[in-house]
């Protein structure tokens, strides 16, 4: 198999006739829904044993029973820095180490900048920002230890565009950003790689509750590539990113967007 053929649906199982994450172990934040979900499915196919953190704790149950044995759910709010650390020595505790870290929880309510409230600002810059903070805190050490690691974060193509009506959540991910080429710095010299994904307009079904037919229309016609971008999409890049195949890379920033940000 060559290298361009990994990301081919028909042989995305495979590398070279093995799993691309055989006997790794990972957690993946956000892993309900949508590109968590899809994250965390497609590792599980490809050899890794999972550990789905989500808040909601019946729709993270849901999504792991239907992975099949290499996932297992826990019911983590990213946001409460006592229970990820504590969660993330469960999953030592439980399987070893943690090889493979996905940030990807996050939340994405508009408001008006002007009709923002405080409260509004810190919800959000915690969900989607400090929450990284916390999961890399209680992950990195056992990594550093090791001398091996891969770390993802997610953030978003609006932070290169800028959107009225999300302020503070272009705001967090563009601290996501960069919170990653810093950490590249740091933890370089260990073999920790940490990469970032920034997805474009999505197509998911949590999409569904807020984005209208006129508004997808906008979307395509700002893509060089006219298809929806789907969350497997993103789980394809953030399997290389977190596979062998990425071992030259750190402190990168992978647009998932259809071309959106060259427009």
């Amino acid at each position: 198999m060559g290298l361009i053929d990994v990301f081919n649906p028909d042989n995305c199982n495979t590398l070279m006739g093995m799993a691309m994450l055989d006997k790794k172990v990972a957690v993946v934040t956000g892993a309900a829904t949508g590109i968590g979900e899809a994250i965390a499915r497609l590792f599980v196919e490809e050899g890794a044993q999972v550990c789905c953190w989500d808040r909601n704790a019946q729709k993270n149950e849901e999504a792991a029973s239907r992975m099949g044995r290499g996932a297992r759910a826990m019911t983590v709010d990213v946001a409460d820095g006592a229970r990820v650390r504590a969660a993330m020595n469960e999953a030592v505790a439980q399987l070893g180490r943690v090889d493979i870290l996905i940030n990807n929880a996050g939340i994405f309510p508009r408001r008006s900048f002007l009709e923002m409230t405080e409260q509004d600002w810190d919800d959000m810059q915690n969900v989607n920002l400090k929450s990284m903070f916390h999961c890399i805190q209680a992950a990195a050490p056992g990594m550093l230890e090791r001398g091996s690691g891969k770390i993802v974060t997610i953030s978003s193509v609006t932070f290169h565009l800028g959107v009225a009506g999300l302020t503070h959540y272009v705001a967090s991910k563009g601290g996501v950003i960069g919170l990653t080429r810093s950490l590249a710095r740091e933890f370089g010299e260990k073999n920790v790689h940490i990469n970032c994904i920034t997805p474009g307009a999505i197509n998911s079904e949590s999409e569904k509750n807020f984005v209208s037919a006129e508004q997808i229309a906008v979307f395509l016609g700002n893509q060089s590539i006219k298809r929806r971008i789907t969350p497997l999409d993103v789980a394809r890049v953030a399997l290389f990113l977190s596979s062998e195949l990425s071992d030259s890379m750190t402190g990168q920033t992978l647009n998932v967007d259809g071309g959106w940000a060259m427009h």
